[in-house]
């Protein structure tokens, strides 16, 4: 009786530390561009993110060694005037996905840090809410190719 009783706590305890050594699901990330102007004009950073868990995912930033600032920003039009505002966090709901393209949602690298080229890679850290940092990275590529 003893033993049954012992292998049943052991069992437990096994299934607690198991269950307790399982992670979240990353994010999935693709197709991440990065649109540059020659000289030291801005560059916006473009791509789809799913979040594969079954939690919610927030989004709150990114950082490049590439750039001194790195800001999520969405561009719109009202009225015929096209603006363009700092967003604080990007949430995507669970199973879901969310692009950052042109005309609409992007991160926006500023005062590079190093000279960049079309195909060059530039390694962004992406940064959430409650969740570890994902790095990704982007190449970098001429504007007409948007």
């Amino acid at each position: 009786m003893l033993n049954m009783r012992t292998k049943a706590v052991w069992g437990l305890l096994a299934l607690a530390l198991s269950a307790g050594s399982v992670q979240a699901a990353e994010p999935e990330v693709t197709d991440a561009r990065l649109s540059l102007l020659p000289g030291d004009s801005p560059g916006a950073g473009y791509f789809n993110i799913t979040n594969t868990s079954d939690e919610p995912l927030t989004l709150v930033g990114a950082e490049s060694a590439a750039f001194h600032m790195t800001e999520m920003h969405v561009s719109t039009t009202e009225n015929d005037m096209a603006r363009m505002e700092s967003v604080e966090k990007v949430d995507v709901a669970p199973g879901e996905s969310f692009a950052f393209a042109p005309k609409g949602y992007h991160l926006m690298f500023m005062h590079r840090a190093e000279p960049l080229e079309q195909g060059d890679e530039v390694d962004v850290l992406l940064h959430f809410e409650n969740q570890p940092e994902l790095p990704v990275t982007f190449t970098v590529v001429a504007p007409g190719s948007m």
